[in-house]
């Protein structure tokens, strides 16, 4: 049997009433919060533990004389990937793509 798919499409819960309706969507100024949220999880906990009291030491070395930092995506890349320069600065083949 073929199917029309642009015919409106008739079913019970067009004959529904405003009131009907009314009665199952939860009121918004309630106040109430579902403490039970599955895809928002408050108390999200690494494996590794809580770090907080550890102090993480990180090495920054300046740019190389091989190197050039990109005045459009600012990361810092080999002089190999420079497509063009402006009177900005380099940028690399990314940002230039």
């Amino acid at each position: 049997m073929a199917t029309e798919y642009d015919a409106p499409r008739k079913t019970d819960d067009d004959t529904e009433s405003i009131e009907a309706l009314k009665e199952r969507v939860p009121d918004k100024t309630s106040g109430s919060i579902d403490v039970d949220d599955a895809d928002n999880p408050g108390s999200f906990e690494l494996e590794g533990g809580d770090l907080s009291e550890h102090d993480l030491d990180v090495v920054v070395l300046p740019a190389q004389a091989d190197e050039f930092t990109c005045v459009e995506c600012f990361l810092v890349k080999h002089r190999s990937q420079i497509d063009h320069e402006t009177k900005l600065g380099p940028i690399c083949l990314e940002c230039a793509a």
